[in-house]
């Protein structure tokens, strides 16, 4: 299975962007717009590992004392170029103790023999994998919506551990749920 620890935001926060969203060029084009159910900031990738790594998981999760304080959306860019594209919203806020968090559920997590990947944290979500659906200008319109985005705040309260399967429809399913 493919796991990964993650912070969602709430329904508020998500409604929120999602209508911004709606109006870029990217939703228009029917570009490949991340459902906004799998929004979410991962702070540890596991990636694939039997399945009996469920439990380990879970309790590194339990080891994991909150608070973090609040967060909001805001801001947004992209990543790579051409097919590879990736438009993502920024977050602010309290990064400093999300990134605490996240360096917790790491090392709790190789507490437990799972091996999280080392990339540097990063905290966005992803939005969408336009592609080359759309043209420059249009990218470059999405790009200014998404830098001058401002969301509402939010509380921090959870960290969910997620299986994800991949393909034409990729799925998130919740295994645990930890309240910070």
């Amino acid at each position: 299975m493919r796991l990964f620890v993650a912070v969602f935001p709430p329904p508020e926060a998500v409604g929120h962007l999602a209508a911004v969203v709606d109006s870029l060029a990217v939703s228009r084009a029917h570009a490949r717009v991340t459902p906004t159910e799998r929004w979410h900031l991962t702070l540890a990738f596991l990636g694939e590992v039997p399945d009996e790594s469920a439990g380990p998981a879970t309790l590194a999760l339990s080891a994991v004392d909150g608070p973090v304080g609040e967060l909001r959306i805001r801001g947004g860019g992209k990543f790579g170029h051409g097919r590879s594209t990736v438009l993502w919203a920024g977050i602010e806020g309290d990064v400093d103790g999300l990134t605490r968090v996240g360096r917790a559920v790491r090392r709790e997590l190789r507490a437990r023999r799972l091996h999280p990947d080392d990339k540097r944290f990063a905290p966005h979500l992803t939005i969408a994998r336009p592609g080359d659906r759309i043209g420059h200008p249009e990218l470059a319109g999405d790009l200014a919506t998404l830098h001058d985005y401002t969301g509402p705040t939010w509380p921090v309260t959870e960290l969910v551990l997620v299986r994800s399967l991949l393909g034409p429809h990729p799925s998130y399913t919740p295994l645990a749920h930890h309240p910070l």
